[in-house]
């Protein structure tokens, strides 16, 4: 863990930026603490059986307090809830939610859009056209990015929020228990940074290099000029650049797993040309992000590999790590289980 906080204080540093404006993290630091079941509430459907079996199943597993439990009511159906819908939804979850819940947890896979932007970013911030964009254009960077922040809601006004999605309650089930089984596991692993021949997607893979260099002696980080692994069985985080990412049920992800494809419509839920996040959890993974709408290639608008893994290995949850390691979130949203922390410890 020494070797993990120094290595902040070096190289590594200065890519993360991802100028994004952001302060980097402290390389002093002692590692961090992760949110709780404390800290988080549900948000369910009551007009959506599966939503309901969700979050009633995460409560339990996760020991969530029964006053952090938040019930509203929409069509299950709807793949993109309407700005003025969506007010009406928002309303009643603040008036619902304890001040002291840092975080949000959707259970249901539609709608994962609101309007223009990704309904994790609209809950976690109000929506906010801003976080939008007409065609090419980079939009609001969150405050939350790169920060060194243990509590988003007090320090900036915003909640990180994670969906709870799957094709089948089965599927949703397994993914909580892979989250829950990653806690305090100190597993061994590594990560592949893949550089792909699809040049437009890999524009983040500026960035591989200098991360797979600075995380030398750390954690194995392996730079890669190539379309795909195979056959690995340590595969902790992936991260890659594809319309359609193959063979990744041929490798093995140990619980708390992460990875994402930077494409155009990944976090299209409801299916697409593209390959669908949901394909990453199907396949073992804890948790992925992908866009709702068509981002374009701006890195700020994916995860940063390097900001998600310092946090991550310093013990952070994964929601926490996750969120802050995309600068531009609007159009994007996450998908997992959002209190695995598999480099944390338990307090004594």
């Amino acid at each position: 863990m020494s070797k993990l906080i120094l290595l902040f204080g070096g190289l590594l540093i200065a890519c993360l930026s991802l100028s994004a404006n952001a302060a980097p993290l402290n390389p002093l630091l002692a590692p961090l603490s992760a949110l709780t079941a404390k800290d988080i509430a549900i948000i369910a459907n009551d007009a959506d059986p599966m939503s309901l079996q969700i979050a009633d199943y995460y409560q339990h597993r996760r020991g969530v307090p029964a006053d952090q439990m938040i019930h509203i009511r929409f069509n299950p159906k709807t793949k993109v809830l309407s700005r003025l819908e969506f007010a009406v939804q928002k309303k009643r979850v603040d008036e619902k939610t304890p001040a002291h819940v840092q975080a949000f947890v959707l259970s249901w896979m539609q709608p994962y859009r609101v309007d223009c932007m990704s309904i994790t970013t609209a809950f976690a911030t109000g929506f906010d056209e801003a976080f939008c964009a007409k065609g090419c254009e980079l939009t609001r960077k969150s405050p939350y990015f790169n920060s060194i922040s243990s509590l988003p809601f007090r320090d900036y006004g915003l909640r990180p929020t994670m969906m709870l999605a799957g094709n089948s309650f089965e599927d949703v089930k397994a993914l909580i228990d892979r989250g829950i089984a990653a806690d305090f596991s100190q597993p061994k692993g590594s990560a592949y940074l893949l550089k792909t021949a699809d040049k437009a997607r890999s524009s983040r893979a500026v960035f591989f290099p200098k991360i797979a260099e600075g995380f030398k002696g750390v954690w194995p980080v392996f730079y890669m000029e190539k379309e795909f692994i195979k056959g690995q069985d340590d595969v902790m985080f992936y991260f890659t650049g594809l319309t359609q990412v193959p063979y990744i049920n041929e490798n093995r992800y140990p619980p708390g797993a992460i990875a994402d494809h930077l494409t155009s419509a990944g976090g299209v839920l409801s299916g697409s040309k593209q390959m669908n996040i949901l394909d990453w959890l199907k396949a073992g993974a804890t948790a992925s992000y992908g866009a709702v709408v068509e981002p374009c290639n701006f890195p700020p608008k994916f995860p940063h590999p390097g900001v998600l893994m310092a946090n991550y290995l310093r013990g952070s949850s994964l929601i926490e790590a996750y969120w802050k390691s995309v600068g531009m979130p609007g159009q994007g949203v996450f998908v997992g289980e959002p209190l695995a922390r598999p480099f944390a410890y338990p307090s004594k």
